[in-house]
């Protein structure tokens, strides 16, 4: 008895009388080992694999269906979409039926516009040619183009085009109008296309054409769809022959984006109107052995709507995508059965221990290879979509505006929830979790972002108790002027006027004169931090810390950036530790854990390459906290990171910590993207979902567990509402009430510039919470400001 091995991967936990494959099995010796294997040994198996991949994501597209053109120059004999001249009167669909199915898209808030036609129809019917030169075309595909372009400018919709048969020419034209592209192989088996075959009479039907075209997809860098039709007259060895195909053109290109596996249905009026469809447990089979040729990274897709009563069954062969669904069109290819209710299909999913999520016409994987995969022209409308999973963010909810963010948690279980729950217990232990199982937090979905949230308030409870603590401090940004040029900050001016105010610099006097009033105020700390301007050196920050600790002897200091400690300690030539020992002298109480953003090299290089590196970073807090300087941690997430990335960015704090014991706090601060550079350029996403955002608290707590105690959301940046919500995902502390805070608005945030006291107390308030206000150290006030903090 012999383990299946996934490729790359480890073995399944159960045993099953599978022979081991690999991706560079040959046909034969795949169908060798497979035949009269029993289909729940392969399903199991094919399930496992895709659950260790995917997890329990299942994605869909909501899409609108455009039939351009029903004429076809082919005569596939189960075929009803295609069509003659005097059955269709109308050769195309004119520019404004077209847009209006897709405006109807929109406003069922679809994203696709599944554009589907019949192959070159005018290279068999005038009518086709007469249409076309009539709206000055002398192709399909090139009236096929003007309407993918017009959708895509006009609605918004992403086009994914389906139009047959194509050239490395063509698909170049193509490119620039869409994201993906598909054909259908259906089969290998030239035999199909013999007298007496499915595909006798349908030239564009040859495999090897198909075979050529689903290969040039992958030479012009286009994210691909191809799939197989079960049940024409194929055998099972001519299946896995069809399926081997399609793993070694993916194997050169790495195109396939998804492979779907549908089954024939037979219809009225069609040469096979009477042949037998292939029964259930055929396509079962098919589905197992796609995954088990595939690969556990492939994308395995059947049409819900073709075998609407199985949808259960169809998930524990290996299916993890529902292909396009559309709320707004029928299905032209299989108009007898309609596409099932979106609730409908949601609730099946659940049930079979799933989470049904949207998907772009460009699958996930690609979505964030957008440089590789897209034309420049789609880069940017597909990056400020997804989240960083290459999902789109469906919820209008972002970091630092005013819409309230949506219900993310859900009740019940997935088949992935037995894993999640392993990795919380070992977190709530205090064990050091490790990249891959802090990934797999992140990438919950549905009822397991319950379990974790769950799970960190409980800890925060055992941990900090149930206050929910603030600081009354002062911001005091004291220049805009920066020599650095970050590409995720609007804050830096470069000593002109620039999108939101001026350059300016500020003095010492009015430095003094802004502490003294936070103080008369009753705020317990002012907060500085500015850019790094030209005529800044080591003495520079010395003079800020004078001309503070002399207009308020008693506030506490809360200073300077590991980016402001380098570049001061580097223009006087002092190492850290001596450096921070004369800041600390002259009054210097904390160091704020900013300008780490994403501590790795991948995200730095992107967002800040003439910043301090990740390691710089860590060797000022190092330094920091030797001197007996104590500091907060932050994360700036949501922009061109990954999940690894922000995997390795906690363990790398976590890991410092239990060196120094120097973090008073982490505080994720979700990317604010308005007025970002970057996000202006189309170079990022548009900040974290929601959901992203209150995993990265809940998240957080767990991972940093036995460590760091106290988990900071920023109401700038997640509003009264996300905050609330936060509250319940192992948040203990809000921040400070900040007045003057100026970077987050700067990047275009709305969340004001002053969230007094009152305002803490109510807030936490409704989380069913008290609230108490610290020192930014986290000890008692003697005497808490009882009056709302304003300036």
């Amino acid at each position: 008895m012999i383990h299946l091995r996934p490729p790359g991967g480890k073995p399944v936990d159960k045993a099953v009388t599978l022979p081991a494959i690999s991706l560079d099995d040959p046909a034969d010796a795949i169908w060798a080992k497979l035949e009269g294997v029993p289909l729940v040994d392969m399903m199991n198996v094919a399930e496992r694999m895709t659950l260790d991949r995917h997890g329990p994501v299942v994605t869909y597209s909501r899409k609108v269906f455009i039939p351009l053109t029903r004429l076809c120059r082919d005569v596939c004999h189960y075929c009803t979409f295609a069509s003659t001249p005097r059955a269709v009167g109308k050769a195309y669909l004119d520019r404004e039926e077209v847009l209006a199915i897709a405006r109807a898209g929109v406003a069922a808030g679809c994203r696709e516009a599944l554009f589907t036609l019949g192959d070159q129809p005018e290279a068999r019917h005038p009518a086709a040619r007469e249409a076309l030169a009539s709206m000055g075309h002398a192709t399909t595909l090139s009236y096929l183009r003007e309407m993918a372009a017009a959708v895509l400018a006009e609605t918004g919709l992403l086009p994914h085009l389906n139009p047959g048969l194509m050239t490395s020419a063509d698909y170049a034209a193509l490119r620039p109008v869409a994201v993906s592209m598909g054909l259908m192989l259906e089969t290998s088996s030239s035999r199909l296309s013999e007298r007496g075959g499915p595909h006798f009479g349908s030239p564009d039907k040859d495999p090897a054409r198909r075979l050529e075209a689903i290969e040039q997809a992958g030479r012009a860098a286009v994210a691909f769809t191809t799939g197989v039709l079960i049940g024409i007259g194929e055998t099972r060895e001519e299946r896995i022959e069809a399926l081997v195909a399609i793993r070694d053109l993916n194997a050169r290109h790495g195109h396939i984006q998804e492979v779907i596996i549908q089954n024939f249905k037979a219809k009225p009026a069609t040469r096979m109107a009477k042949a037998p469809e292939p029964p259930l447990d055929e396509h079962l089979w098919t589905i197992a052995a796609a995954r088990l040729v595939l690969g556990p990274d492939m994308v395995i897709q059947a049409p819900p709507n073709l075998q609407p009563a199985d949808l259960a069954k169809l998930l524990a062969a290996g299916v993890n995508d529902w292909g396009g669904v559309s709320p707004v069109t029928p299905d032209h290819v299989n108009p007898e059965a309609p596409w099932p209710h979106l609730d409908a299909l949601a609730q099946a999913t659940s049930q079979s221990g799933r989470v049904l999520t949207e998907r772009l016409a460009i699958g996930p994987a690609y979505a964030r290879a957008p440089d590789r995969w897209l034309d420049p022209s789609l880069v940017t409308p597909v990056l400020r979509a997804i989240d960083a999973r290459g999902l789109p963010v469906v919820e209008p909810w972002r970091a630092g505006g005013e819409i309230n963010p949506p219900q993310v948690l859900h009740g019940g279980a997935t088949l992935s929830s037995a894993r999640i729950d392993a990795i919380i217990e070992r977190a709530s232990a205090g064990e050091r979790l490790d990249v891959v199982d802090i990934e797999t937090l992140f990438l919950a979905d549905g009822p397991d972002v319950a379990r974790i949230t769950h799970a960190a308030d409980a800890l925060r409870r055992e941990v900090s108790g149930d206050a929910v603590t603030y600081v009354v401090n002062r911001n005091i940004n004291y220049t805009n002027i920066c020599l650095y040029r970050c590409t995720f900050c609007a804050f830096s001016k470069g000593g002109t006027k620039d999108l939101r105010g001026p350059a300016y610099n500020l003095d010492g006097e009015e430095i003094g004169r802004r502490a003294a009033e936070a103080w008369e105020r009753g705020a317990t700390e002012v907060c500085l931090q500015g850019g790094i301007h030209p005529n800044f050196d080591g003495n520079t920050y010395h003079r800020v810390l004078e001309a503070v600790r002399a207009a308020a002897p008693d506030i506490h200091i809360h200073a300077f950036s590991p980016l402001e400690i380098t570049h001061g300690a580097q223009t006087l030539g002092q190492s850290l530790p001596e450096y921070l020992t004369w800041l600390k002298d002259a009054g210097l109480s904390t160091l704020p854990g900013t300008a780490a953003e994403i501590l790795d090299p991948e995200v730095r290089a992107v967002i800040c390459p003439d910043k301090i590196t990740a390691s710089e970073w860590i060797d000022v807090m190092r330094a920091a906290h030797g001197v007996g300087l104590r500091s907060t941690a932050t994360i700036m997430f949501g922009h061109v990171d990954s999940y690894k990335h922000w995997a390795r960015h906690l363990l790398l704090i976590r890991d410092l910590q239990a060196e120094t014991g120097g973090f008073t706090e982490f505080v994720p601060l979700p990317f604010v993207h308005m007025e970002a550079p970057m996000w202006r350029k189309g170079r990022s996403r548009s900040g974290p979902s929601f959901r992203e955002a209150l995993l990265m608290h809940a998240v957080a707590r767990l991972a940093l567990h036995g460590q760091i105690s106290n988990i900071q959301a920023s109401w700038v940046k997640l509003g009264a509402a996300g905050v609330q919500a936060a509250l319940a995902a192992g948040v203990n502390d809000l921040g400070g009430v900040l007045m003057d805070e100026s970077i987050t608005r700067a990047a275009g945030g709305r969340n004001g510039q002053v969230f007094g006291v009152e305002q803490m107390h109510n807030l936490a308030r409704s989380a069913g919470r008290p609230a108490r206000q610290r020192t930014t150290t986290y000890g008692a006030v003697p005497t808490p400001c009882l009056e709302t903090a304003g300036v």
